[in-house]
């Protein structure tokens, strides 16, 4: 027997291709797969077409604003002595909101109110002394002019017989000429005191005037202290104790309290869409969650030529308590409502804004071109009158499918 080793058998062909054979296996089951993959076709994000009640709105920004503001400031010039009220605080009407140094104008009006009671005691005297002594001053002057003419006529008996000369008889004369002149001088005297007399017209006159100059110190003293016109809120003030304030100054603004209007800005392109009494929900920039109700009230007749836009107001019936004059508000102004309209997103439409617009749906596993036709749009949703029906599925833009190319659907996202 041999003592060398048994020389082991040949190894198989298997053996010797196995990791060849599998990886071709491999490499045509990716292929397979990839293949039918590729035959099936990308798979692509999808909408779906549904029924449901569609609103439109118009979207805009704008700033809280009452319906008009009171600038307060002073009649006189002055120095400030007191400031009791602060920017931001609610006032009422009547409220001191500014004090000014009132000594001088104290003292003028003491004086005025001095020469008036001056002019009544004036006319006064007239009335309870010098007409009195005008009465008697007529009844005396009557009374001598009596005494002279009887005198004159006993000079003119006595001239006739011879007892007394020309000279006596003209002397007598004379006495009555004069007495009769001073009966008619004390008659007009006495007249310019009674009621419409000259003398009392000038005595009522003068009262009247310095009453008037009493009333115009009073007021003058007035403006010394400056009120709240009406009840609202200071969104304003600029003035301090110890400033000296001119005629002609703002010194605070006041926004009067009630209504609550919102002053926005619309593309004049929605012009056409907007109209008196249009709801709308609104919402202030600080305080986002919080939304109420407001109502379209006034729509500028002009166009910004500036900025393109339109001013609208909106009146907000029920404020809510955290709105403050001057807030940035965003308002959604609906426009118009579809009950149950056929509704797309507005991401599936191609060329919306263009006369054609249109859409790939899904048919079978195929994107097929449709055309559309669009009622309205608002809020990325488009309503379809034409085009569609309810329950179809549309390729969404972002997907840049073709038409008639095949495609595989991936979920569907309701609009």
């Amino acid at each position: 027997m041999s003592d060398q080793p048994p020389v082991p058998p040949a190894p198989s062909w298997w053996r010797q291709h196995r990791w060849a054979i599998g990886a071709a296996l491999l490499v045509l089951a990716g292929s397979t797969v990839l293949g039918w993959r590729w035959w099936q076709g990308p798979v692509v994000p999808v909408d779906a077409v549904v029924r449901r009640d569609f609103v439109q709105t118009v979207v805009a920004s704008g700033r809280v604003e009452a319906p008009h503001r009171v600038d307060i400031g002073a009649q006189i010039t002055g120095t400030v002595q007191q400031v009791p009220v602060e920017e931001g605080e609610r006032v009422h009407a009547g409220q001191l909101l500014i004090s000014l140094e009132s000594a001088e104008l104290a003292a003028a009006t003491a004086q005025a109110d001095a020469a008036a009671a001056q002019a009544q005691a004036r006319l006064r005297r007239l009335r309870e002394v010098q007409a009195p002594v005008g009465v008697q001053s007529v009844r005396q002057a009557q009374a001598a002019l009596v005494n002279a003419n009887t005198s004159l006529g006993r000079s003119q008996a006595l001239f006739a017989q011879g007892f007394v000369g020309r000279a006596a008889l003209d002397d007598a004369r004379k006495v009555a000429e004069l007495a009769d002149a001073e009966v008619r001088s004390a008659q007009m005297q006495l007249d310019s005191l009674g009621r419409t007399g000259s003398d009392t017209a000038l005595a009522v006159a003068d009262v009247a005037s310095a009453d008037a100059n009493a009333h115009a110190a009073r007021a003058r003293a007035g403006y010394a202290v400056i009120v709240a016109p009406l009840a609202g809120t200071l969104i304003g003030r600029s003035v301090e104790p110890g400033d000296v304030v001119q005629p002609g100054k703002v010194l605070m603004t006041l926004s009067p309290a009630g209504r609550t209007q919102l002053v926005v800005q619309i593309d004049e392109k929605n012009l056409r869409l907007l109209a008196l009494g249009q709801p709308a929900r609104v919402s202030a920039d600080a305080y986002p969650q919080e939304r109420f109700d407001a109502v379209l009230s006034y729509v500028n007749p002009g166009v910004n030529a500036q900025t393109g836009a339109v001013e609208v107001k909106l009146d907000v019936p029920q404020p809510p308590p955290v709105l403050k004059q001057d807030m940035t508000v965003s308002v959604d102004i609906e426009v118009a409502r579809r009950p149950a309209a056929l509704v797309v997103p507005a991401t599936s439409v191609h060329d919306a804004d263009g006369a054609a617009p249109w859409v790939l749906r899904i048919e079978g596993r195929h994107a097929v071109r449709r055309a559309l036709r669009i009622g309205l749009r608002s809020g990325g949703v488009a309503e379809v009158l034409e085009g569609l029906a309810e329950g179809d599925r549309v390729v969404s833009m972002s997907a840049k499918a073709e038409a008639g190319a095949r495609v595989r659907a991936a979920a569907v996202a309701n609009p």
